[in-house]
């Protein structure tokens, strides 16, 4: 998460109150001649949680408290429907593609990181494809200074922002979660089936729900604009040591965002290590404050916005093979117009996007290979590629799984 670019957001009103995108959001109601079968199917499987969850030690007033704990962004549904014909079709398969925006809003309890302006920028934003098989997971970064082309969006005071070319993390600014979700996925053609936005003090709430983070440093490390002194070695981050290390810059590295990406990427490894090896799905008593912390932390859509649904999507990935869970940023390199800005190497991040369209496990390796050295696998060439549609070789993506430990 970033130092710069620092500035503050409202947030939508719980349950159907204003919406990110400046916008009156319609309550979160479904349509009156659903299915009477959807209906049951929908009580049935709250029904189920709860005897789930009372089994393990929750009972059902914790359940409606968790599942109350959630902001609904139901305004960018009705903004993203406005859009529809525009967006890539979604896909017939199980796959699921999430879109995690980690916002820089300095509103509620964030002040002390700046001033709140009323204006928010995405620090982080990770495109995470779910596999429809559930055997793999990619997380992919998106830099935040990628220049791209961000569709006219409906600012927050209500105005048109029209088309233009600019830096990725604007389109949060511009047009809140609509805006960027439409900017991704004009930019990939991946239908985004879902989004989350988590700001900084539920990064921290959520990390120190699960007992800390474990991390390793080369040399100590002193950052004041990322509220960061930590020594060298082996050791378990919480609260504002583990949000001033994700967002830390210049006093890690060589001060780039790729390296503060790739950082990122470790910690949220080791994140998936920790509640995998500690049991915290399992055993009641670690997985109450999760459960609040995660629900009260979030500001999702209608998709993931009940205790229910967030069950059962973490249920189909617990048994992920956490050899099968990749991370890396997009293919990348400095701007041609301004190397303080990014743009996609070509014809690699079109073929990673067709990949994750097509629903197939990406090959990451700290040491990766170019498509060449690969032929024995194929996909079709993604966007900006002559000859779209020709079957070319996947390559190996620089990145790392959770399988790897970030300390050796």
């Amino acid at each position: 998460m970033t130092n710069a670019d620092a500035e503050g957001t409202p947030g939508p009103d719980p349950k159907g109150g204003t919406d990110r995108d400046g916008e009156r959001a319609e309550g979160t109601s479904k349509s009156p001649d659903a299915p009477s079968h959807r209906r049951w199917l929908r009580w049935a499987a709250v029904g189920a949680a709860i005897l789930v969850l009372a089994a393990t030690g929750v009972g059902a007033s914790l359940y409606l408290r968790f599942d109350n704990n959630i902001t609904t962004d139901t305004g960018t549904a009705e903004i993203l429907e406005r859009y529809e014909e525009e967006r890539p079709e979604p896909e017939s398969h199980e796959a699921k593609n999430i879109l995690i925006i980690g916002s820089d809003s300095r509103g509620g309890g964030n002040g002390k990181y700046g001033e709140d302006s009323g204006t928010a920028r995405s620090d982080t934003a990770i495109l995470l494809h779910l596999a429809a098989d559930r055997e793999s997971a990619t997380a992919v970064s998106l830099p935040r200074d990628l220049m791209v082309t961000i569709p006219g969006c409906v600012g927050r005071d209500g105005e048109r922002e029209e088309e233009q070319f600019a830096q990725f993390n604007w389109a949060y600014q511009f047009g809140g979660a609509s805006c960027t979700i439409r900017t991704v996925e004009e930019l990939t053609d991946i239908r985004v089936d879902h989004h989350m936005v988590v700001d900084f003090q539920g990064f921290k709430e959520i990390v120190n729900a699960v007992g800390g983070v474990e991390v390793c440093l080369a040399e100590p490390v002193v950052d004041r604009d990322a509220k960061l002194d930590l020594p060298a070695g082996r050791q378990t981050l919480k609260g504002e040591d583990a949000l001033g290390y994700v967002r830390a810059r210049y006093a890690l590295g060589n001060g780039s965002d790729t390296q503060r990406m790739t950082r990122q990427q470790e910690f949220l490894a080791s994140l998936f290590q920790e509640v995998r090896s500690n049991g915290v799905l399992m055993n009641p008593a670690k997985l109450l404050p999760v459960l609040d912390s995660a629900t009260s932390s979030i500001t999702a859509d209608e998709g993931l916005n009940s205790l229910t649904e967030l069950y059962d999507l973490v249920r189909s990935v617990r048994d992920l093979p956490e050899e099968g869970v990749a991370f890396l940023t997009v293919p990348r390199q400095p701007y041609s117009q301004n190397p303080n800005r990014d743009e996609l190497v070509q014809p690699d991040a079109g073929r990673l996007f067709a990949m994750l369209r097509e629903d197939r496990p990406v090959d990451v390796s700290n040491d990766p290979k170019p498509a060449e050295a690969r032929p024995d696998e194929a996909v079709e060439d993604g966007p900006g590629e002559d000859g779209r549609g020709e079957p070319s070789p996947s390559p190996t993506y620089e990145g790392s799984t959770a399988e790897e430990d970030s300390c050796g």
